[in-house]
């Protein structure tokens, strides 16, 4: 009796480590390495409340959202405030846009499986993150060196190897990349820059806040249609950090 009683004992330890090795594997697997439930229950209810209370109905543009741990894009001491409504500094005077507007950029781009996308003003990565879940094919241009470096590291640690960043200007774009479906901007612009709307390509989408760099701007999507004219919707009211670099000086 004895005999089998250690016998079943046994059984069950390795029953228990065994259970523990598989989640441990799991754990490591995972892409979200382990987050807390506290995070996945914030982002649903960002996901629920910011997003599905608004107009954000696209079904891939939530899944999305819900997916991508947004905790991981900013400062360690900005963590609790992550999935809060309103955007975050990120450090050198630059933010990470509140999930909403994200949403809605995304929502208007449209990006489709396959389809090349180039992002202007990479920041913490969060939304080339976004726009790698939709699409194998998301270039991103950060002009600050350290943000750049850093939003590279970030994406590859987390698995987005599909995003390629650059550090420069992107004011003029990645010509040797173009045509591009969908060109986004992510900081403020008094005007469109013309080597952006050379490298769309036709029936391409470009979504950018167009208007005062130092108040508000319109969230504004221009479509390039067949015959090279832009299509060009004013759609709502927003506020982003300026553009530096070349679209300063015009």
């Amino acid at each position: 009796m004895n005999s089998l009683l250690r016998r079943i004992k046994a059984m069950q330890w390795i029953g228990i480590a065994g259970a523990a090795l598989l989640g441990l594997v799991v754990l490591v697997a995972s892409p979200s390495g382990g987050e807390p439930d506290a995070y996945r229950s914030q982002r649903l209810y960002m996901v629920e409340k910011q997003l599905k209370g608004r107009d954000i109905q696209d079904p891939q543009v939530l899944e999305v959202m819900a997916r991508v741990q947004r905790h991981l894009f900013v400062p360690t001491d900005l963590v609790r405030e992550a999935y809060s409504d309103h955007p975050l500094p990120i450090g050198e005077g630059q933010t990470i846009s509140q999930p909403y507007i994200v949403a809605l950029m995304t929502q208007l781009a449209k990006v489709k499986r396959g389809e090349k996308v180039l992002e202007i003003g990479t920041g913490s990565g969060y939304q080339a993150a976004v726009l790698a879940e939709l699409t194998g094919k998301v270039f991103s241009i950060e002009i600050r060196p350290r943000l750049a470096q850093q939003a590279q590291d970030r994406l590859k640690a987390l698995g987005y190897d599909t995003v390629r960043v650059r550090q420069g200007d992107g004011y003029y774009g990645w010509p040797e990349e173009a045509p591009f479906d969908v060109i986004m901007i992510t900081a403020a612009v008094n005007h469109i820059p013309p080597p952006l709307i050379q490298q769309l390509g036709t029936g391409g989408r470009l979504i950018l806040p167009l208007g005062s760099t130092t108040f508000f701007q319109t969230l504004t999507l221009v479509k390039k249609k067949q015959d090279g004219q832009l299509d060009v919707q004013h759609l709502t009211t927003v506020a982003f950090v300026p553009m530096v670099g070349e679209a300063q000086k015009r």
